[in-house]
């Protein structure tokens, strides 16, 4: 008698913003169950996208895609070629098939619990819950629609994200981070014990949130280090995620390959460049009238017929040339363009911190990061001192620098890597391997399933 085949399954547990210096280095002693699954399989850091935020990287992850292919640049997006036009980037702007799509069409069963940019739900062959872009809990956030009052039963109350991550009020973040994780390991355990699947993933966000709250408080390198009652807060959620964690691997079964992956790591931020104020000091940009307090940009009258370029704040800055017959009110010629872009990548790489000391700043073309472009991309995306610093987009400081956040208290930025770390149970290889990217992610998830992975896969599989 022939024994039958036991069915393939792949569980992915994604952490937002978990870098590899934490989970790989600094708390892996008080993670077994990643210890675990690190001495028997492999593991390594994971190249993310450019730029390195949630939106694009988890889409591009889960398409293996690149943003220029997708035609999204970060969650708020270019509409047209006007001056204030944006729209936020969903599961509407998502037109290439992610992993669930292709497995759906293979007649498999996928769970999707909270992984970004899915939120409108659309159809699959499974169940999905949205993620924290989903407006508020009165919106229709699963799929299908009649699982929502399942999930709210099954968690007391659903959380699809914290309040509000920046703020001083820190026990209320604290105790918001860890109930709101505790809800979605139970929802996703539950669907895992009572739901038929092959593919099952869930995106935790809650590493992203308490990173940003409480990283000055265990970093004695952060220009605003604090030794207080905090100091171990970041430590703690990582010893409350690996036992979570557990616990699913557990349920999952021995069979069952695990995937722990980031779309991003994060570090420490040492203030802010004012991306405007830069502007205007350097004949830029020009206002009608420079506010008197702190204002977002798109609430002041720019005087366009004597703009040449304006910014974006966020981890990471977007700046935008006003070129003639591109936006309304152009004044670059299209012959010149090359030249004013060069030129401002040039000065914005040069510009130091508020000593003049070099910080490393680099500035990209779309065209040199990407090989296809879809939508709009800003003419430069510029990481300033390597993402140590982010960019702040309010006009009003009067100074280029500052050591406090126009959004809120931000104690972290984003980094390039994030991690990977994949158990197989049929896998040969084990410990640290290099030249990982999270494009790579998709087509391994569709090889361990049995899946021929579609020839535009940007990504290469992983063999474990």
């Amino acid at each position: 008698m022939v024994k039958s085949q036991k069915k393939k399954k792949v569980l992915v547990i994604g952490w937002d913003s978990a870098p590899p210096e934490l989970v790989f280095d600094k708390f892996l002693d008080k993670m077994p169950n990643i210890k675990r699954l690190m001495d028997n399989g492999i593991y390594g850091d994971l190249e993310s996208t450019i730029p390195a935020i949630t939106c694009p990287a988890w889409m591009s992850m889960m398409t293996s895609k690149n943003p220029g292919k997708l035609g999204f640049y970060g969650f708020r997006n270019r509409k047209d070629y006007s001056y204030n036009a944006m729209s936020m980037a969903n599961s509407t702007s998502v037109k290439e098939d992610t992993v669930w799509d292709i497995l759906t069409k293979s007649d498999k069963k996928s769970i999707i619990v909270g992984v970004p940019q899915t939120y409108p739900p659309k159809p699959l062959n499974g169940y999905m819950i949205t993620s924290f872009l989903t407006p508020d809990n009165e919106s229709q956030y699963t799929y299908p629609p009649e699982l929502k009052a399942e999930v709210e039963r099954v968690a007391d109350g659903y959380m699809l994200d914290v309040e509000n991550f920046r703020t001083d009020e820190k026990d209320q973040l604290l105790k918001e981070i860890f109930v709101m994780t505790e809800k979605r390991f139970k929802v996703a355990e539950h669907l895992m014990k009572t739901r038929d699947w092959d593919f099952f993933m869930m995106v935790e966000m809650g590493t992203d949130r308490i990173q940003h709250g409480f990283w000055k408080f265990f970093d004695k390198t952060h220009s605003k280090y604090e030794p207080t009652k905090y100091e171990s807060a970041i430590m703690d959620y990582y010893i409350y995620l690996d036992e979570l964690a557990g616990k699913l691997i557990s349920t999952a079964g021995d069979d069952t390959t695990v995937i722990i992956v980031s779309d991003h790591g994060a570090k420490k931020m040492d203030g802010g460049i004012c991306v405007n104020e830069w502007l205007i000091k350097e004949g830029y940009l020009t206002l009608k009238e420079y506010p008197k307090t702190q204002k977002p940009l798109r609430e002041l009258e720019v005087d366009w017929d004597k703009t040449i370029a304006w910014g974006e704040g966020g981890y990471y800055a977007r700046i935008f040339l006003n070129v003639k017959g591109r936006e309304p009110k152009g004044v670059v010629p299209p012959e010149d363009y090359e030249k004013v872009r060069d030129e401002l990548a040039r000065k914005l790489e040069a510009l130091g911190d508020q000593n003049g000391n070099p910080i490393g700043t680099k500035a990209f073309k779309p065209e040199d990061i990407y090989p296809v472009i879809n939508g709009i991309p800003s003419d430069l995306t510029v990481y300033f001192g390597n993402l140590y610093w982010r960019s702040v987009g309010s006009i009003g400081l009067g100074s280029v620098y500052t050591f406090e956040n126009d959004t809120g208290p931000d104690d972290a930025n984003h980094d390039q890597y994030g991690i990977f770390i994949m158990r197989d149970p049929d896998g040969k290889e084990r410990g640290k391997v290099s030249g990982l990217h999270l494009m790579d992610c998709a087509p391994t998830i569709l090889k361990l399933l049995d899946i021929v992975v579609p020839e535009d896969m940007e990504g290469k599989v992983i063999n474990g």
